[in-house]
């Protein structure tokens, strides 16, 4: 059975990416932008699960203010994604420049503005109160008793998160729906992250379908990322400033370009579906269980390693 410190660290591994990655992100590094938010949102995942039933953890009031945190970050980071796909173009042969130049003078113009909301934004979240709330959550964890139900929590959520993926998946179809596909990836996510404190806790040994949920939710990003670039790119062509007609034939082809990559980036997924259905479905009949069960979980996760060594040779 897992000791209340394999939690404790598990907070505390999360606690100090979020705090590692947050000032570069403040300081407007893409990168750091990137890893803060993802931080934020492995934190969120884990408190209501490791607190489950816990008194005096304030975990509630640390929840909101890493949404808060979560939030602010993410009105930059999808416009830093924008503008490294329009480097990648750039290098591409056959791309039109001034086209490409134009766009990506407007993701500027509105990434510029965004960075001035997200300060303004982060400027609001009380860090240092944030610290205190954090180190109110590990120690109700270290002082937890053999009451605690974080177990439960976790199926409870596991399932929960599996079932909204199966739903999603069910939803999109292998249809090229981009608004359907972007629930799917969302749900992937969140999966994954519950999935994450499972395999870290050692409740349950999850790596196999954590790989298949992660390679689709990759997938789907970039298939998203890249619905994102030609939102911009139309908003520049119905935009009324004048330009070179030679300028608009060259929005036209980038547009092209990114629907023929948006295609087989779809088509990718499709592949991905029998994989990613039977990932699901694992975590509902079978991690879900082995997660309460603390005693089979040895056993079941050395047949799980098993099997994923079959599938791998």
């Amino acid at each position: 059975m897992n000791r209340p410190s394999s939690l404790v660290r598990l907070l505390e591994t999360r606690t100090r990416a979020l705090k590692r990655h947050l000032p570069r992100g403040v300081a407007g590094d893409d990168i750091g932008v990137h890893q803060a938010r993802v931080a934020s949102r492995r934190l969120r995942e884990a408190l209501p699960v490791l607190t489950d039933g816990l008194h005096g953890s304030k975990a509630g009031k640390a929840r909101r203010k890493i949404r808060r945190l979560t939030s602010a970050l993410g009105t930059v980071r999808e416009l830093d994604v924008t503008l490294t796909l329009m480097d990648e173009l750039r290098d591409r042969p056959n791309t039109p420049a001034a086209a490409l130049a134009e766009v990506r003078a407007h993701v500027i113009a509105e990434r510029d503005l965004r960075r001035s909301d997200m300060h303004e934004r982060l400027g609001e979240v009380n860090v240092a109160k944030l610290e205190r709330r954090l180190i109110a959550v590990r120690d109700a964890l270290a002082a937890a008793g053999p009451g605690h139900s974080w177990r439960a929590a976790l199926a409870t959520r596991l399932l929960t998160r599996a079932r909204r993926l199966d739903k999603a998946i069910a939803h999109a179809g292998q249809m090229y729906s981009p608004e359907a596909l972007h629930e799917v990836r969302i749900a992937a996510k969140k999966l994954r992250y519950a999935l994450e404190i499972a395999g870290e806790s050692r409740a349950a040994a999850c790596a196999l379908q954590l790989r298949v949920i992660k390679r689709a939710q990759d997938t789907l990003g970039r298939l998203h990322d890249l619905q994102v670039l030609q939102h911009h790119v139309q908003a520049v062509a119905a935009s009324p400033r004048g330009r070179q007609q030679s300028t608009d034939a060259g929005l036209d082809t980038i547009a092209r370009t990114i629907e023929d990559n948006c295609r087989m980036l779809h088509g990718r997924y499709v592949a991905m579906l029998p994989a990613l259905r039977d990932g699901v479905h694992a975590v509902r009949r079978e991690i879900a269980v082995r997660v309460t069960t603390p005693r089979s979980a040895p056993k079941m996760a050395l047949g799980e390693s098993r099997r994923a060594a079959g599938e791998a040779r």
